[in-house]
């Protein structure tokens, strides 16, 4: 029997949508266009979100998260997936007060980068998903991967396009050219390949606008979901 698939979404609302199409496509080729998937959504309001952090209010943004969850497990999920890289720095938190499996995204990509046996990979995201340690720690601590995020100024760049652009689903020409300036700046620090830690940066580039191996967190996720919902 097939599994509900638990989506927390609207972090932001167009890389949900990919999540729900990606999720549905996979299970029905995989059943030989029998099934689709079965899923329990909560898409937040986006400003619920950045007005928490827009004051640091970290505390609320968890317990905000947390309540959603468990609505999403009390609707009758089987696992649950937040569907953005930030929200994880929270998913201990929430696993502990669920009864479901929470599948985590750096784990899944963690696996996806131990399969290319690669050692040393690059990670663009927000500013807490690169600097904080739920990410890069635990991919070191998990999968013995080491992990660069780039310079500070360029961190900054990265956090604001993605804060002021892509949750708004401003995608422009020009960000795009930067980020695969930067993605190339990150593979001659000798990096097997980057990271894509926002669900929004595939919205952006993907694998046939650079030779740079990149790993795509939406889609990996995704899978990971699909394989969760048909094991």
């Amino acid at each position: 029997m097939m599994k509900t698939i638990g989506l927390l979404g609207g972090t932001g609302w167009e890389s949900t949508q990919e999540y729900y199409r990606i999720i549905n496509e996979k299970i029905s080729k995989a059943t030989n266009n029998v099934h689709t998937a079965q899923i329990v959504m909560f898409s937040v309001d986006f400003n619920d979100v950045r007005s928490r952090i827009d004051r640091n209010d970290y505390e609320s943004l968890g317990h905000f998260f947390a309540e959603k969850a468990l609505g999403v497990e009390k609707h009758g999920a089987d696992c649950l997936l937040l569907c953005a890289n930030t929200p994880h720095m929270f998913a201990d938190a929430i696993s502990l007060q669920l009864s479901i499996p929470l599948i985590h995204i750096a784990d899944a990509t963690g696996e996806r980068i131990q399969r290319k046996n690669m050692g040393k990979v690059a990670l663009l995201g927000t500013r807490p998903t690169m600097e904080m340690p739920f990410y890069t720690q635990r991919l070191k601590e998990k999968f013995g991967i080491e992990v660069v995020t780039p310079l500070p100024a360029v961190r900054d760049y990265v956090h604001n396009t993605i804060y002021n652009e892509f949750t708004r689903g401003i995608f422009t020409a020009e960000a795009k050219a930067r980020y695969l300036e930067i993605i190339q700046e990150l593979a001659h620090q000798g990096v097997g390949g980057i990271i894509m830690g926002c669900t929004e940066i595939p919205l952006l580039i993907n694998q046939s606008d650079t030779n740079i191996l990149l790993f795509d967190t939406l889609q990996i996720h995704a899978e990971a979901a699909v394989e969760f919902a048909l094991k």
